[in-house]
């Protein structure tokens, strides 16, 4: 791995664990052995490296949503699959979650990533949720503001069930990413056509 890799792997580590305002190059450099002289000649600032961070959560989830996307017949269980592992990701880069205001307003580039993302993930999502009616996942005559408002809920869920379990529940990660994985599933069981409801409770509720 070279030293570039090292520095963002270790750096995300250790905002992880310690907080994204807990943790300087200084402290980075020193968890690698390295001088800040040396770290500094690949990233000057911290933000430097977030924003590098920020761009591999993006790419993990881009791919995420192009397997859905293309995904010829998609079913539940793609649907909770996707969720599931989407939970799982956010996990991984959960100071983010965990900062995302205060990111948001100190690394302006982020900001406008995190605009253009939401934009145009809502229109992946409509054309999902549109394959899952055609697929007779969801039922046909859905009203349109429940599909145009949909995209939006799930955004606000993923987007901060990390901070609601650092502050309430406080579940490990297994545990914490099983149970808030099922609560944005829980969205879409209104939405599911009567066998799929049914299906959802035999799979995902009454194990």
């Amino acid at each position: 791995m070279k030293t570039k890799e090292k520095i963002i792997s270790t750096a995300l580590r250790l905002f992880n664990e310690k907080g994204y305002n807990n943790i300087t190059t200084r402290h980075i450099a020193a968890e690698l052995n390295i001088s800040p002289g040396n770290l500094h000649y690949h990233f000057k600032h911290s933000e430097d490296i977030i924003k590098v961070i920020f761009s591999e959560l993006i790419i993990e989830m881009d791919k995420m949503m192009n397997n859905l996307n293309e995904a010829e017949v998609k079913t539940l269980e793609s649907l909770f699959d996707f969720t599931f592992h989407t939970y799982e990701i956010f996990y991984s880069y959960r100071f983010i979650f965990l900062n995302f205001v205060d990111i948001l307003k100190k690394i302006p580039q982020i900001e406008a990533q995190y605009e253009k993302i939401t934009m145009g993930r809502k229109n992946e999502f409509q054309t999902i949720f549109s394959d899952f009616q055609k697929n007779k996942i969801f039922q046909e005559n859905l009203p349109d503001f429940i599909i145009e408002n949909l995209s939006t809920q799930i955004f606000i869920i993923a987007d901060n069930w990390v901070t609601h379990n650092s502050i309430t529940l406080k579940l490990p990660k297994d545990e914490a990413i099983k149970h808030y994985s099922l609560i944005q599933m829980n969205l879409f069981y209104p939405l599911l056509n009567p066998e799929q409801q049914e299906l959802y409770k035999l799979n995902y509720i009454n194990k």
